[in-house]
């Protein structure tokens, strides 16, 4: 589906977070598309050149960025969020994601809750043109393991304690569903001229960045995509859980460009999840569209042995399709295209 459409019915100007991250770069792909100019965030000054170096020419002079070396200091976000022409927008992807912590509240729990803390009371104090916030939240912060009911929708939270949260196992999904909890209470309790909007997307699957510069820093989910490419599952296919859900990242930048202007988005969460997957199920797919890659992949015979559970609880993603317009892209297209990426950045080598 093209990004270039009518559902965006103004051009502004846009501060985007975590600017090097997976789902940031395409949402700056998306607000490009759309005509806007957009100022990313970074922690250094050479990964926000690597950002406006890989994009085209002729739209550099659409792109800047903000250093923001700390996110979770206060102030952190002052500097950046005063600017002249003022923002009209802020779009708040920056948070913590791996599985494995040191100190769960100082690696994930805080950078997550006073990130978007910090960034709501910047704006709060020192941006009052921005219109509208929109939030990378996630899929765990609407989940309930083990105990799922039949069907998941935006009316759904993740119920985690404080306990449970200093436990490896469960500290990101904590992170996400109490950030967006401090995302909702602040805007209940500040007098405020903007709306926010929250994107809760699942697993997430698609090409790759073009300012990346290893794939040792590829985005979690596409981890069993590269694994079956680099023959990381030759001897067998890892198993798939906890997660059975998918999203194209396109989709999901798209879904924040949407939820950033229709005016119906406001104050609404989004269950952004375009269909379900397995690992057999992406290997099966690399295996029938790059022959070439036979080599690599697990035994043909392990396509079979698909562990996607027969009783698997079912998403209501609705609202995403009725207020944002989505159309989702199927697995297939979005393993295909990933894998392509992938193999296109193998294949340019190491910059020199």
């Amino acid at each position: 589906m093209s990004t270039t459409d009518t559902l965006s019915p103004s051009k502004g100007k846009v501060l985007l977070t975590g600017g090097t991250g997976f789902i940031a770069s395409h949402v700056l792909d998306c607000l490009l598309d759309h005509g806007f100019d957009v100022v990313v965030t970074v922690r250094s000054h050479e990964k926000g050149q690597r950002i406006v170096n890989s994009i085209d020419e002729a739209l550099r002079q659409h792109v800047s960025f903000a250093i923001v070396g700390d996110f979770v200091k206060e102030g952190a976000f002052d500097e950046a969020v005063m600017t002249d022409p003022p923002f009209d927008y802020v779009v708040h992807t920056a948070s913590p994601y791996q599985m494995h912590w040191e100190d769960p509240q100082r690696d994930c729990l805080d950078p997550a809750i006073k990130g978007i803390s910090g960034i709501l009371t910047s704006i709060y104090r020192h941006a009052p043109a921005v219109k509208r916030v929109v939030f990378t939240s996630s899929s765990a912060a609407i989940l309930n393991p083990p105990n799922h009911p039949k069907v998941y929708d935006e009316s759904s939270w993740c119920r985690v304690t404080q306990e449970e949260a200093m436990d490896p196992v469960h500290t990101y999904r904590a992170s996400k569903t109490y950030a967006e909890q401090c995302a909702w209470d602040f805007h209940k309790s500040h007098p405020h001229d903007f709306s926010i909007a929250t994107i809760n997307n699942t697993y997430t699957f698609g090409p790759i960045p073009r300012s990346l510069d290893s794939l040792d820093r590829l985005n979690t989910s596409n981890h069993r995509i590269r694994d079956l490419v680099q023959g990381g599952m030759r001897g067998g296919v890892a198993p798939t859980a906890p997660v059975f859900t998918f999203v194209d990242v396109r989709d999901v930048a798209l879904a924040h460009v949407r939820a950033m202007t229709a005016p119906e988005a406001a104050g609404k969460r989004f269950y952004v999840v375009g269909g379900f997957f397995s690992n057999h199920r992406l290997a099966g797919i690399v295996r029938r569209r790059f022959p070439q890659l036979e080599g690599q992949l697990p035994p043909a015979e392990e396509d079979a042995k698909d562990d996607f559970p027969a009783d698997h609880w079912a998403f209501d993603n609705s609202r995403s399709k009725e207020v944002l317009g989505l159309q989702y892209t199927e697995l297939e297209k979005s393993v295909v295209d990933t894998v392509e990426s992938i193999l296109a950045f193998e294949a340019a080598g190491p910059e020199e």
